[in-house]
């Protein structure tokens, strides 16, 4: 990650696997800092009138699908924006089948937020058979 102050991140544009990886290593900085100013690893949710908590299963599947896109990854910039103000869209799903991660979920919520300059975010969110919601992955939605 470049970074020339401390806000300024410059997010590589084209693929392969270098770009990947440094993608991949903002993404996770992105949750490091987060987690710094949310030692709770939770953030209330307007829409389900809720926490929604971060586990390290939030880092590793947002790291493995939003790496792979420029845009996905700008979008992570804005974080706690996305869990604060994301909206349930459509009905509650099943797990998918034959993801073990996703195996401990009751189901999943899908949730959306338009963010500026960036566009239409898709942020999943596993429930526990307990009723704890857990952030499962972030991506933007291309057009």
């Amino acid at each position: 990650m470049e970074a020339q102050d401390d806000k300024t991140i410059q997010i590589p544009m084209e693929d392969g696997k270098e770009a990947l990886k440094q993608r991949q290593e903002i993404i996770s900085q992105v949750y490091r800092r987060w987690t710094e100013e949310n030692p709770d690893k939770r953030v209330y949710n307007r829409s389900l009138k809720d926490y929604i908590n971060k586990r390290y299963l939030s880092i590793t599947e947002t790291m493995r699908h939003a790496s792979k896109k420029y845009s996905s990854t700008l979008a992570l910039l804005q974080l706690d924006t996305i869990l604060r103000y994301s909206v349930v869209y459509g009905k509650p799903k099943p797990p998918k089948k034959g993801i073990a991660n996703q195996k401990i979920f009751s189901y999943m919520l899908e949730m959306r937020y338009e963010l500026v300059g960036i566009g239409l975010v898709k942020m999943m969110v596993g429930v526990k058979r307990t009723g704890e919601k857990i952030q499962y992955c972030i991506t933007a939605i291309e057009a």
